[in-house]
């Protein structure tokens, strides 16, 4: 089952030993319509087992509104009069659910000791140089060296005469989706706050995607 949250920050709690978590707040979705059934990679139904691995629960793949700023277009107003939503749920997407039929997400299956994937794109650092994007170690600091913080040589003579793909040079660094495996501690159906495990990637007030791994231990 996928959800679609937002990162508030990062926190600790204090236990033996004290530990690290992130705060992700998940944002209040409407299934709109089912649209079939969700498949795995290898074509078959997609069913996620619970906490302790005793039942399954199917997967829908299904369209859903959430809101996200303030705007808007004829295309969104279109579809807000067709699923009959208020005006603040004004994006949609695609995700795998284990409604059956339209209203509010199930988020019964977000329970402690679960394992999601988290999806989020990272921070935005802009054009940056080859010693902060790539981890060069650069050139002399001292003065009169000419070298301090260049790139250096990028390509040979005769052969190839050209700057070979793939060589890491300065340019845009970050603003890149990626995805990490984090333990559920603890989810508050009420605030929708969910504690999980160590850090996610991205900016406090990013929104993402988080997916239900058929996993218990991590």
């Amino acid at each position: 089952m996928e959800f679609i949250v937002q990162k508030v920050g990062m926190s600790r709690i204090i236990t033996t030993p004290s530990m690290a978590v992130t705060l992700l707040k998940v944002i209040n979705t409407k299934v709109c319509a089912i649209l079939g059934e969700a498949k795995n990679s290898n074509g078959k139904a997609l069913h996620i087992k619970s906490s302790d691995g005793k039942s399954n629960t199917p997967a829908n793949i299904a369209l859903v509104a959430y809101p996200k700023g303030k705007s808007t277009n004829k295309a969104i107003a279109g579809n807000q009069k067709k699923y009959n939503l208020s005006k603040e749920f004004n994006k949609f997407a695609t995700l795998n659910v284990a409604n059956t039929e339209s209203g509010d997400i199930d988020t019964s299956l977000l329970e402690s000791n679960r394992i999601i994937k988290s999806s989020f794109k990272t921070k935005g650092r802009g054009f940056s140089g080859a010693i902060k994007r790539w981890n060069f170690q650069g050139g002399p600091a001292a003065h009169g060296s000419r070298f301090h913080r260049r790139l250096g040589s990028i390509g040979n003579r005769e052969w190839p005469g050209r700057v070979q793909p793939g060589k890491k040079m300065a340019g845009h660094y970050g603003d890149e989706l990626v995805s990490v495996e984090s333990k559920i501690l603890s989810f508050d159906k009420n605030t929708g706050i969910l504690v999980v495990k160590g850090s996610i990637p991205g900016y406090n007030g990013a929104f993402g995607k988080i997916k239900i791994l058929n996993k218990t231990k991590k």
